[in-house]
């Protein structure tokens, strides 16, 4: 039996706050904090773009990790939330006497979360690693549902009026 894997229910929120103070610094400064010059840690991780497809029946997910080594790359579902998570390294040392003009790509830790339905099993999720881009397919995850129609019920006997007062 595989080992349920605990996670912290408010991961996602941290991570979107600290994406979110990224891209203020950004649009206020055109860089980050000046004073960062640390790898990005796991509440201030980075976010790789992720375009999110139907194909037939299947859900297609592909996310862009240039520069990453395919073992730094870690994949698990856990209760309906599927995570992408690892590392991309930085090629500088400590040492480097290199002085950035513009330093778009982000280094460290990154995690992406994606919500799929509890009813999908593990074995419905395949994933590749070919040249910096994840592709997860998510079989007979897209279904055409007829859904179910829910009546309102129609509680007013006349038609309300509303006077103003001066």
């Amino acid at each position: 039996m595989p080992q349920r894997e605990e996670r912290h229910p408010f991961s996602g929120v941290t991570d979107l706050f600290s994406e979110l103070n990224r891209m203020r610094e950004l649009g206020t400064h055109g860089r980050e904090h000046p004073h960062e010059h640390k790898e990005r840690t796991h509440a201030s991780a980075w976010v790789p773009p992720t375009d999110i497809v139907a194909q037939g029946e299947d859900l297609v997910i592909r996310i862009e990790l240039a520069g990453v080594a395919p073992e730094e790359v870690h994949l698990s579902y856990s209760q309906g939330l599927l995570t992408v998570s690892g590392r991309r390294r930085t090629e500088l040392k400590d040492d480097d006497p290199s002085n950035f003009y513009v330093r778009e790509r982000f280094y460290g830790e990154f995690r992406r979360s994606i919500t799929l339905p509890e009813s999908i099993k593990p074995d419905q999720i395949t994933a590749e690693f070919d040249d910096g881009l994840v592709q997860i397919t998510v079989r007979g995850l897209v279904r055409q549902s007829s859904g179910t129609r829910i009546e309102v019920a129609d509680k007013s006997s006349a038609a309300t009026t509303r006077t103003l007062s001066s």
